[in-house]
């Protein structure tokens, strides 16, 4: 594979990634080693460095994250029972997917569901010319597999949705809607990683949306933070992904016709970028779409998290399922399944060289399925953002340049 060319802030887009056939469904078009194979990059000495401490960074929390998942959602969802119901799931999931038709998956949400709000809970940031709230609604959200709709229900407290809200007070302003990674949905947290006050000074208003069985939507008996997305399988995986974009698209309707927002774009870390781009397979609405570090193909992360990757492996052999088979499952949930409606001037996508967790692969795969839009790469990680700065410049300019701030006297 050429090496792709990189400076020390951006990829000029000269390199080429895998090659999705035009011909063959992604799932079976992407070469069943991709799991096992590494993005090639020329960089300067210093990055090189840098680039190395920081992914050990992300190995050591890799190997963390797979113990702890493997051993408090694997054994709930990807036992051999499991797994044998889940392939019979491909009969609802794979037609949907194959018929290219997002928005028979993605359902519509209604117009008018009540979102109300309060005065935000111990936030980080107050700006003075503004407020800051938390929102929250009643998600009508129903299982797409009619046979996970009854046990999808019992989950009372995901069926509530959250957000936090910061406005200013001479509004309505353009919004930027930020989605967090996979069990990272701490407030706190997210004001310092997304840079919120700093788009707040920008001119944007700013909300923070919580995904689905995460933060207060998690289960009171969920070990950690996420638990329920992943817990129950790739069926509800799919189903997890559908809430999000469902509950996500609930929000732009209320910024759109109780507050009078006219311009929206949505961005996202890891998991959030993930949804952000299915956000953007269904939402015209939206002025630009930032995945930021993103996931692509959850069945193929899955076999470099360790020791995940083994057992995944293991189970997959134990029934009979190939890779393809488990991508084929979750093609609904995946972006490459799908055209992205956001024109392509108004996407951009930031990749870490070093990251091991949301390895760049997945980037640049997203990269060449929207047509080889704007892409950025840092020298850092998924959870070490080096040169962060230079990548938020990038994404001013970027804001810029497709006219999203608004100029005001």
């Amino acid at each position: 594979m050429t090496p792709a060319i990189v400076s020390r802030i951006a990829h000029s887009g000269a390199a080429s990634a895998p090659t999705l056939s035009t011909h063959a469904p992604w799932w079976e078009a992407l070469p069943p080693d991709f799991p096992s194979r590494e993005e090639r990059f020329e960089l300067a000495a210093l990055d090189r460095a840098r680039v190395g401490a920081t992914a050990a960074v992300d190995v050591v929390l890799r190997t963390l994250g797979a113990c702890l998942v493997g051993s408090l959602a694997f054994p709930f969802g990807y036992h051999p029972l499991a797994l044998r119901a889940a392939v019979r799931a491909r009969a609802v999931y794979e037609p949907l997917a194959l018929a290219g038709e997002p928005e028979a998956f993605f359902h519509t949400p209604p117009r008018g569901v009540a979102v109300t709000g309060a005065r935000a809970r111990n936030p980080l940031f107050v700006p003075g010319d503004g407020a800051c709230e938390d929102l929250c609604f009643e998600s009508p959200f129903r299982a797409v597999n009619p046979a996970l709709a009854a046990g999808y229900a019992r989950h009372r407290r995901n069926a509530v949705a959250h957000a936090r809200y910061w406005r200013h007070h001479r509004g309505p302003r353009p919004t930027v809607v930020a989605i967090h990674g996979f069990s990272a949905d701490l407030y706190h947290v997210n004001e310092w990683f997304f840079s919120l006050p700093w788009l707040y000074r920008q001119g944007f208003d700013v909300l923070l949306f919580t995904l689905p069985f995460h933060g207060r939507r998690a289960g009171r008996g969920s070990p950690f933070s996420g638990h329920g997305f992943f817990a129950g399988g790739a069926p509800r995986i799919n189903e997890a992904f559908a809430q999000g974009v469902y509950d996500a698209r609930i929000l732009l309707d209320w910024l759109e016709h109780a507050r009078g927002v006219t311009k929206v774009g949505v961005t996202g870390v890891s998991l959030g970028g993930l949804t952000a781009s299915l956000l953007a397979t269904v939402e015209r609405r939206l002025a630009f779409v930032i995945p930021n570090v993103p996931v692509v193909s959850v069945a193929d992360l899955v076999m470099e998290w360790e020791p995940i990757g083994m057992a995944t492996r293991a189970m997959l052999k134990l029934t009979g399922t190939t890779l393809a088979d488990a991508r084929r499952l979750l093609a609904v949930s995946t972006p490459l399944s799908w055209p992205c409606v956001v024109p392509r001037e108004r996407r951009l996508i930031i990749g870490g060289i070093g990251d091991r967790l949301a390895p760049p692969k997945h980037a640049r795969l997203l990269w060449e399925h929207w047509d080889r839009c704007r892409l950025h790469w840092f020298p850092g990680s998924h959870i070490v953002h080096l040169d962060r700065g230079a990548y938020l410049l990038a994404i001013r300019d970027f804001l810029d340049a497709i006219g999203f701030r608004e100029k005001r006297g």
